[in-house]
């Protein structure tokens, strides 16, 4: 079978057999229902920028496990940390040493906060965030912006219609846990000092992306996080970064570093560690040591698990030791310019927006500033196309975010280019 081009699809006849295997075993074959719409396709291996399936097809990589293999595929540096530590025990359900390295290494890159936690998920972090700012400030609820993605438990979970209102998005959840949140429009400064104003003896917390990776990769306008900074010291509401996405990826200390704003509390995850699963929770003393007396809770049997605290200490090593950063500003320029060009060529209305090692593509016109004005693009259109590039051996996500990692080559933007183009005409 071949394209309007004439290039020969992929073959996927084995992804295909286990797919209907999956079907049997897991409700809609996945494990993780971000999956569900994504492309059913089994992989085999990755390595570096690369990823090949089990059809022996091969694809440049800008999705990265959803955002964790910020220094590519199965990275030497990370994977021997881990395979030497592992040696000597995983699981103990007491302290030891790695854990130590591991705290020092965020810490210090991070600068600003005193104290760390590490746990398994964001998910996890972003409660434990929460719990913390409630347990300093005695107050219940917390502003949030609309289109932001703070896990999937339900006091979190939303979806929002086209006026802004927030919404149940799953079955079974109770809906009374959303009376928690007061739910904003992202950039617009007047309207969270208004309700500060207005409800500020309720509200614990502001949690925000410091910039919106998750929908649309949205930076947040001049002054806007300066603002929510002042605006929660006049108040004593506790600012939390969700740094999940952000945090390692968009500069050695995260958006915080980037844009010069402190949070008291901030989450982190993903490009932490190398592709490994873990997360941490760092922040001001006043607000996180409640966790040392035991007067707040965070459990875990899994939190700095050896394997995680490995991976922490020697991807942050490698990443303060021989920052990307630089790079990844080149290569990902480059690509979003190419991306444009190629749009420009065929005639088609493309927007191309954020940073270069996270940004975000859809068909429309701009400029995208919240994720009200994220939703005149047209975003199943993208989607759609997303499928065909992946096609022709490009690994993206339908939502339209595109990573870059450290393993990422000029080479691979320039084959990237050239794939693109063939989509296109496809």
């Amino acid at each position: 079978m071949a394209d309007k081009t004439g290039q020969m699809l992929r073959p996927t006849q084995r992804s295909q057999e286990l797919r209907q295997r999956a079907l049997t075993l897991t409700p809609g074959g996945v494990h993780s229902n971000v999956r569900l719409l994504g492309p059913q396709i089994f992989l085999d291996h990755g390595k570096g920028s690369r990823l090949f399936d089990v059809d022996g097809n091969e694809y440049i990589d800008y999705l990265l496990g959803q955002g964790p293999n910020f220094l590519g595929h199965a990275p030497d540096v990370v994977l021997d940390a881990v395979d030497a530590a592992c040696r000597r025990g995983m699981v103990f359900g007491a302290q030891h040493e790695l854990e130590l390295e591991a705290g020092e290494a965020v810490l210090g890159a991070l600068g600003w906060p005193d104290m760390l936690r590490f746990g398994m998920t964001g998910t996890e972090a972003v409660q434990a965030a929460l719990r913390a700012a409630r347990a300093v400030t005695g107050r219940q609820k917390f502003v949030r912006f609309a289109g932001q993605y703070h896990g999937w438990l339900d006091n979190v979970l939303v979806k929002v219609d086209q006026d802004g209102t927030p919404q149940l998005a799953s079955a079974g959840q109770l809906a009374s846990h959303l009376d928690d949140s007061i739910m904003l429009p992202w950039n617009n400064l007047e309207l969270v000092e208004q309700v500060l104003d207005d409800r500020a003896e309720e509200v614990a917390a502001i949690i925000t992306e410091p910039l919106m990776l998750n929908a649309g990769s949205i930076e947040p306008a001049p002054g806007f996080l300066e603002g929510l900074r002042a605006a929660c010291d006049r108040h004593g509401v506790a600012l939390i970064f969700d740094e999940v996405i952000s945090g390692f990826r968009v500069a050695l200390g995260g958006a915080a570093e980037r844009y010069g704003v402190t949070p008291d509390l901030a989450t982190y995850g993903k490009a932490m560690a190398g592709g490994w699963p873990v997360a941490a929770l760092a922040g001001k003393a006043r607000y996180i040591e409640g966790f040392g007396t035991g007067v707040v809770n965070h459990s875990g049997t899994f939190n700095a698990t050896v394997m995680a605290c490995a991976a922490v200490a020697a991807t942050v090593k490698r990443l303060t030791d021989d920052p990307p950063y630089a790079s990844l500003d080149k290569l990902g320029t480059r690509l979003q310019a190419g991306l444009r060009d190629l749009a420009a060529e065929r005639g088609l209305e493309m927007n191309v927006q954020g940073l270069p090692m996270a940004f975000h593509v859809g068909f429309g016109s701009g400029p995208v500033t919240d994720y009200a004005s994220l939703q005149h693009l047209d975003l199943a259109r993208y989607a759609n196309f997303a499928g065909t590039l992946v096609e022709h051996g490009i690994w993206v996500t339908g939502r339209g975010i595109w990573y870059l990692s450290a393993a990422h080559t000029d080479g691979d933007i320039d084959e990237t280019l050239e794939r693109v183009k063939a989509a296109m005409a496809a």
